[in-house]
């Protein structure tokens, strides 16, 4: 027992050693052993949760998007290449070519892939020449194009060239030989504004390729239809794109074609035009400038389209260099414009036919009626005179003759007596003031002039004055050549309008069959037939010894009814005197002439604008001549156009004679 008591009365003292601080110290450490624990759980509970994480996420990767990344794991071995398909042909109507395809070298630059740009074009220069135009041109393309899309700084390499870069390939990391497909015109300028050019596809491009669900196909494709028939007709021109399955090795090597689907080549386009009576209407213009449009008018074929002057559609095809676009765009005879359908002008006396035709269909100049030409014409209550071209005037006058020596008197009186509104609601018919159709983009209406155009316009009520000399085809009444051979070709056929079209046939490239472009009836304007032959035969008098065009009309071997005119540029003071020598020569009048022949079943139908000609008859009357000749006779006539206008009704010539004042209003 005394044992006992000891032991127990050791371990109190034992205990009562512990001071206050050591009892401290020991609560503190059972606290933070405390707080590890629950840090350690808490710790394990993170690393649950994230390995539960990292479980569920590759549960998701491996097992629900597993053939997700099989896909992208295969396009990693496996490239789709675009197989651009070769872009269709245009041909005259007798497979004559106008546009067509070849390949040829061109040593591509890619940007993103260059340190120092310019010193490796300087290195590339020691090899192969890079002319000033080359960089100027690469500058530009550079410009539309992105940093990763090559660009090329030389085209048409020749072989040896070629082979002498491939051989130092090792030293330009981004430079590269490629072979591409090209379009050449080998005409040249030859029908430029009606075929038209392809280019670089640019982003206005791709946004309306888009637009019109068309991207996919154009992978690959670096040019797109910028003007004309390349234009209207892409879509069958270009093809379908094919496709390559190639697989590539870690290194971006090609290995192994897996599948391929061929490209489909484009259709070809068979033009209803000549490419021979196409050169003969373009030699005829010689240096001057104009327009002609010669139309078939039983099927609305155009047979000729001429913009003069032209330009070589294959300076736009690699992408053209800033010295040749500064000389086309700033040049002052304008090239680029597409004169037939863009060009407006005063129709002049072309325009009478149709206002006689008006006249006669609304009962104001059934035969016999006649009048007293005194050489000028008066509104009633003023002393301003609108003056005819024959001051001493031509006596009596009825309708047919007034077609046959253009009695402006006679139609002064006309378009006053049937008012504005009557006027251009009958000639609208003959498809002026409004687009033709034509398969060419960028056609513009011209302009037939009324009082609610004039109110919304300048804000002016309309003056008689303004009726009176749109009886002329002067004033605000603006057309364009291809508007005025449109109107021939209607009233050759007797009313009947049929859509204006430059291509014949698309032909399958593959399989040769083509599809006709069907005959579009516009319109039929019902006209006494009557009235109809009284206008023809004064158009066929024009051509006869004593009209305005006789010199077109003697020993054709054909009957021709044509119409001259000459329209003013300037306006002339009611007491001046017109003298073309004495003004800028791109001041002076243009000459006009519309015709048709045979004039008893015409086969063709043409209108002629030469810009600052002076007579239709002596200036654009040869022009016409000669392409009538070749499509009707197949031979090329010896007419020539004069530079100096001629004595003779609808012209001027030196100070002896005026031509009626450009005057709005009375």
């Amino acid at each position: 027992m005394a044992a006992r008591g000891c032991a127990r009365l050791e371990d109190e003292c034992a205990f009562s050693y512990l001071t206050p601080r050591m009892f401290a110290e020991f609560e503190n450490f059972q606290y933070e052993q405390h707080s590890f624990r629950l840090r350690l759980g808490a710790a394990l509970a993170v690393m649950l949760v994230m390995f539960a994480v990292l479980t569920f996420r590759f549960y998701y990767l491996q097992i629900n998007q597993h053939v997700h990344f099989q896909t992208l794991a295969e396009n990693n071995r496996i490239s789709l290449v675009p197989i651009i398909p070769n872009r269709g042909l245009i041909l005259d109507r007798n497979g004559v070519v106008l546009a067509h395809n070849f390949f040829f070298y061109t040593l591509e630059i890619t940007p993103a892939k260059i340190n120092n740009l310019e010193q490796t074009i300087a290195e590339i220069n020691q090899l192969i020449e890079v002319s000033s135009s080359d960089r100027k041109r690469f500058n530009k393309l550079r410009q539309q194009s992105h940093n990763f899309e090559s660009v090329p700084i030389r085209t048409h390499l020749n072989e040896t060239e070629a082979a002498k870069f491939a051989v130092h390939h090792y030293r330009f990391p981004g430079v590269e030989i490629k072979s591409r497909l090209f379009r050449h015109y080998p005409q040249g300028g030859l029908g430029a504004h009606m075929i038209g050019y392809i280019g670089r596809i640019n982003d206005k491009d791709l946004e309306s390729l888009e637009k019109a669900g068309d991207l996919s196909n154009y992978k690959g494709s670096d040019h797109i239809g910028k003007s004309g028939l390349e234009q209207y007709y892409e879509r069958h021109l270009h093809g379908t794109t094919g496709f390559q399955q190639v697989e590539i090795d870690a290194d971006g090597h090609a290995v192994r074609v897996l599948s391929s689907t061929p490209p489909i080549p484009g259709n070809n386009l068979v033009l209803a035009a000549d490419v021979k009576m196409q050169e003969i209407a373009e030699k005829a213009f010689g240096e001057r400038r104009g327009a002609l449009v010669a139309i078939n008018p039983q099927t609305g074929e155009v047979l000729s389209y001429v913009s003069k002057p032209t330009f070589d559609p294959n300076l736009f095809v690699g992408g053209i260099d800033s010295e040749s676009w500064k000389l086309l765009n700033d040049s002052l005879d304008k090239p680029l414009i597409n004169r037939p359908l863009r060009g407006i002008y005063p129709p002049g006396s072309t325009f009478k036919p149709f206002v006689a035709l008006a006249g006669l269909e609304d009962g104001k100049r059934a035969p016999p009626y006649a009048i007293q030409d005194p050489g000028f014409f008066t509104l009633p209550g003023s002393r301003h005179r609108y003056r005819d071209w024959k001051p001493e005037g031509h006596g009596i006058v009825d309708i047919r003759k007034a077609i046959t020596i253009s009695c402006d008197t006679f139609f002064y009186g006309l378009a006053m007596e049937m008012g504005i509104e009557k006027l251009t609601s009958f000639v609208r018919h003959f498809g002026f003031g409004r687009k033709t159709g034509l398969d060419i983009k960028g056609e513009i209406e011209g302009l037939l002039p009324t009082p609610e155009w004039k109110k919304r316009r300048f804000k002016q009520p309309w003056y008689p004055g303004e009726t009176v000399i749109v009886g002329i085809g002067q004033g605000y009444t603006l057309v364009t050549p291809l508007q005025l051979a449109h109107a021939t070709a209607i009233l050759a056929n007797n009313g009947i309008a049929i859509k204006p079209r430059l291509v014949n046939r698309i032909q399958n490239a593959l399989t040769s069959k083509h599809q006709d472009i069907p005959l579009v009836i516009q319109d039929k304007i019902e006209l006494n037939p009557a009235n109809v032959e009284i206008v023809k035969h004064g158009m066929i008098d024009v051509t006869l010894p004593g009209g305005t065009a006789a010199g077109v009309g003697a020993n054709a071997g054909y009957s021709v009814a044509a119409k001259t005119g000459t329209a003013q540029v300037i306006g002339i003071k009611q007491n001046a005197k017109y003298n073309e020598h004495a003004i800028n020569e791109r001041h002076r009048d243009h000459a006009l002439f519309i015709a048709y022949a045979p004039a008893e079943n015409p086969r063709i139908a043409l209108a002629v604008i030469v810009e600052n000609g002076g007579h239709g008859g002596s200036a654009a009357g040869p022009i016409a001549r000669k392409v009538m000749d070749y499509y009707l006779l197949g031979k090329v006539s010896g007419v020539e156009p004069t530079t100096t206008a001629l004595s003779s009704p609808d012209t001027v010539t030196g100070t002896s004679e005026t031509i009626p004042e450009e005057e709005f209003h009375d």
